[in-house]
């Protein structure tokens, strides 16, 4: 599937962006401008079911995956993918091979509530979510943030949150075939402590962004970028 695109920047150093679920690449629009301006050329992909890109009949991890191989240069310089952009990361990087690649809050691991249920279930609720109740779930978040959220919201297929609950339980650690850090929300609830060691210990470089809830880049922005030092 050939993906909608964003564009930041100019020139042959180029870094890849991947949101997250319910998102678009509308999420970056303070990462692609500072990108561009430390000399990228930024692409941000929506992925299938989000923002401008094709709708599919069901949205396997593999779709989401195949779809940006397809959209966006092989080997960039950078490719960061946050919750499910880390894990179509996760899918796709031994394939796009970028220089280095950044994992942030990244569901590699899809979590399960009690009683065996999916957490992605319940996420189809949020497609009407008004601007009071996002400000509500998202306190830290600027207006700016919250008005982008109630746009994105409006070019999402609530069935990719549906077709992700098929894959609980299925491990999509990638092995770090290049340079690789997994930045971490404070606290995670998709990169436990017991995990986030277990990342280190398979030779993940892990750095916890204090005080930022699952969306580091929306809510912390400064703090996101900081926390890239040594990769951007």
């Amino acid at each position: 599937m050939q993906l909608h695109t964003r564009e930041w920047g100019t020139g042959d150093r180029v870094a890849v962006l991947i949101h997250g679920i319910m998102a678009s690449s509308e999420c970056w629009w303070r990462v692609g401008p500072a990108l561009a301006e430390r000399g990228y050329r930024v692409i941000a992909v929506d992925l299938p079911g989000h923002g401008a890109s094709p709708r599919a009949e069901s949205y396997p991890v593999e779709l989401m995956a195949s779809s940006v191989l397809e959209s966006v240069p092989s080997a960039p310089a950078l490719a960061i993918g946050h919750s499910l952009g880390g894990l179509t990361l996760a899918a796709a990087v031994d394939r796009l091979l970028p220089e280095k690649a950044v994992y942030s809050d990244p569901a590699f691991r899809m979590p399960v509530l009690e009683g065996g249920v999916a957490m992605t279930d319940g996420f189809a609720a949020a497609k009407d979510w008004t601007a009071e109740q996002i400000a509500a779930m998202h306190p830290g978040f600027s207006a700016e943030e919250v008005a982008v959220e109630v746009e994105m919201l409006k070019g999402w297929d609530p069935r990719t949150a549906l077709a992700l609950g098929k894959v609980v339980g299925i491990d999509f650690t990638p092995a770090p075939v290049v340079p690789s850090l997994v930045q971490i929300a404070d606290r995670s609830f998709l990169v436990a402590p017991a995990f986030a060691e277990e990342l280190r210990e398979r030779g993940f470089e892990v750095r916890i962004v204090k005080g930022a809830e699952h969306t580091i880049h929306r809510h912390l922005f400064d703090d996101f970028l900081s926390g890239l030092d040594g990769y951007i």
